[in-house]
């Protein structure tokens, strides 16, 4: 008898606009697939720039088209197109073959997914592209990836939308405003009621240990939360200079790159106090 095969590493990264998800998202996942790690990165951020920063060039990433605009693949797979109203959705369609059909491949051999968004103010609901997200991210198997990385777009709504439910950890992501912090426990509440296990958090853009302290009190403030582990990543200029894209950083023994290639090795960490 064969034994089974466990399920992919899923690991969701969430947080406040601006706070560095997208970044650290492509360079951990170029990091891991340098590692031999096979990843698959989603991006269900409606802004969709996960791509370019991930090292895919501008012409290629304009071209790709979202999940949630595959108007046909979605009356196939939920039984309503965007828009319409009043139809039976299929609550679990089968769409075990959307990497397949609608990855791309990126640097270093890492695929990426596009989910995408609403197309036009206005557009309401996304009811049948809702439907169909959830179960693509749902339904990432082992045969396609070792390690699945989500990244979000900002704030929390996505959680409302239960894009993440399922997975093993979520990486909330905080710079050291007060608005950051007060997003990253929200976050991690949101992540715990649904049920995902382990949450970590990453301090990103940290200048010294006055920052990371200045963190701990802001999250006290919001009544805590017991992170399982927490990540600094060091303010690095280099960051900076190599945008839009983490080309740059990739292989780099800069100090951010440094500090994200050890983030996960803080996936499966002893629980650690914030204010260490």
């Amino acid at each position: 008898m064969t034994a089974a095969r466990p399920a992919p590493l899923r690991v969701v990264v969430a947080g406040k606009g601006g706070v560095g998800k997208t970044t650290i998202t492509a360079l951990v996942g170029r990091q891991l697939a340098r590692a031999g790690r096979r990843v698959l990165l989603v991006d269900a951020d409606e802004q969709m720039n996960l791509a370019r920063t991930l090292g895919i060039p501008a012409s290629e990433a304009s071209a790709i088209v979202p999940l949630a605009h595959q108007d046909d693949y979605i009356e196939e797979s939920v039984g309503a197109r965007p828009g319409e109203q009043g139809a039976l959705l299929r609550l679990n369609p089968d769409t075990t073959d959307a990497v397949a059909r609608f990855g791309v491949d990126g640097p270093d051999g890492v695929r990426l997914l596009v989910m995408g968004g609403l197309r036009s103010a206005g557009g309401g609901c996304l009811c049948p592209e809702n439907s169909l997200l959830r179960s693509a991210v749902a339904g990432v198997g082992r045969d396609q990836a070792e390690v699945v990385l989500m990244d979000t777009h900002a704030g929390v709504e996505h959680f409302g939308r239960a894009l993440a439910r399922g997975f093993d950890h979520a990486v909330v992501v905080t710079d050291t405003s007060t608005n950051a912090a007060a997003v990253a426990v929200q976050t991690a509440r949101l992540a715990r009621e649904l049920g995902i296990p382990r949450i970590g958090l990453v301090v990103n853009r940290a200048r010294d240990t006055t920052d990371r302290q200045r963190v701990a009190r802001l999250v006290a403030d919001e009544g805590g939360f017991a992170f399982e582990s927490v990540t600094v990543l060091p303010w690095d200029e280099t960051v900076l200079d190599a945008d839009p894209s983490v080309d740059a950083l990739v292989g780099s023994e800069g100090a951010f790159a440094t500090a994200t290639a050890a983030l996960a090795d803080s996936w499966r960490p002893t629980r650690m106090e914030l204010a260490r």
